[in-house]
């Protein structure tokens, strides 16, 4: 594979992130939407390491690295500031980009790796009741709207594997088994790393439906490119449609919180959790590479317990 250019006109060539970005891509096999977002993070670093007059990689220090930190939450130069989750992003390429430089000898030091942001509180996922998740795959259904049949597949999609919202924009056709019961689909996670995951019957209806009445007509407009899910004009939708699609389908069910494509997937596993299923079989499904990562829907699980009985148990109640 050859390399990939990323130009950036504020970038100089003491302060050119191009060789990391390309190993990303090349060597690690990072997602175009993970080099951009790469990207974007690195163009703040290099702003400001420019407004301190680093010329090289090689001239910045701890203090460096920490003012940027603090810059960062404060905002500087054009940059607005940013939330303690970004900020954690942003610190990250940028001890990212020193570590490659690091291990690849162009930097004797690395003065990034004892930077480190303020911890952050864990914070639990947005979930949907059972109702609410009801709710929400019956409003997808618009009368009167011709691609509703492929609004309420999505939602049905995503609920039932448990899938991120790039691995149901790059799934083909070719991914999803109906021959089996339950039925297989085939996702590729972060770094192309393969997974199963399954379908049940309410999904593979409501897919089956969507691709027998609905994508050949999508599929005739445009170059679909095998994918499942298209737009209007008949090529691969793209994140921000499934998200509009997620958003109106929440405002028709009256759901008064924000609901976004990771939402059904928190719910998924939320669900799977609170019906008895194994922590290991949910971290599989939802292809974590640890279980530590998935046992917070364990906590989301007890958390709705704790504020069930805080309502419901008579003695638990103040009046």
């Amino acid at each position: 594979m050859g390399s990939v250019h990323f130009a950036n006109p504020s970038w100089t060539p003491g302060l050119n992130p191009q060789d990391f970005l390309n190993y990303l891509s090349v060597e690690r096999g990072a997602s175009p939407h993970t080099i951009a977002a790469y990207q974007r993070d690195l163009q703040r670093y290099v702003a400001y390491l420019q407004i301190l007059g680093r010329d090289t990689l090689a001239q910045v220090t701890e203090v460096d690295l920490e003012g940027f930190v603090r810059a960062l939450g404060d905002g500087f130069a054009s940059f607005p500031p940013l939330g303690s989750t970004s900020v954690r992003r942003c610190l990250a390429a940028a001890r990212s980009w020193h570590r490659y430089l690091f291990d690849s000898g162009s930097l004797g030091a690395n003065v990034a790796s004892s930077v480190k942001p303020a911890k952050l509180p864990r914070r639990l996922p947005e979930t949907l009741s059972l109702e609410e998740m009801e709710a929400l795959l019956a409003a997808a259904s618009s009368p009167g709207d011709s691609n509703s049949l492929r609004d309420r597949a999505l939602l049905e999609f995503l609920y039932a594997s448990g899938a991120r919202i790039s691995e149901a924009m790059n799934l083909v056709l070719d991914d999803i088994d109906f021959e089996t019961e339950p039925a297989l689909v085939r996702l590729f996670g972060k770094g192309r790393k393969e997974r199963i995951s399954m379908l049940g019957h309410q999904a593979c209806q409501a897919l089956q439906a969507y691709l027998v009445r609905v994508r050949p007509t999508l599929a005739e407009k445009g170059q679909s490119r095998g994918r499942v899910f298209l737009n209007t004009y008949g090529k691969p939708m793209s994140r921000q449609t499934a998200w509009a699609i997620i958003q109106a389908a929440a405002k028709r069910a009256q759901i008064d919180r924000p609901v976004h494509p990771h939402t059904l997937r928190h719910c998924f596993a939320t669900h799977l959790l609170q019906g008895g299923a194994d922590i290991r079989v949910v971290q599989e499904l939802l292809g974590h590479a640890s279980v530590t990562t998935t046992e917070i829907y364990t906590k989301v699980s007890k958390q709705m317990l704790l504020e069930v009985y805080a309502s419901a148990h008579p003695r638990a109640r103040l009046t």
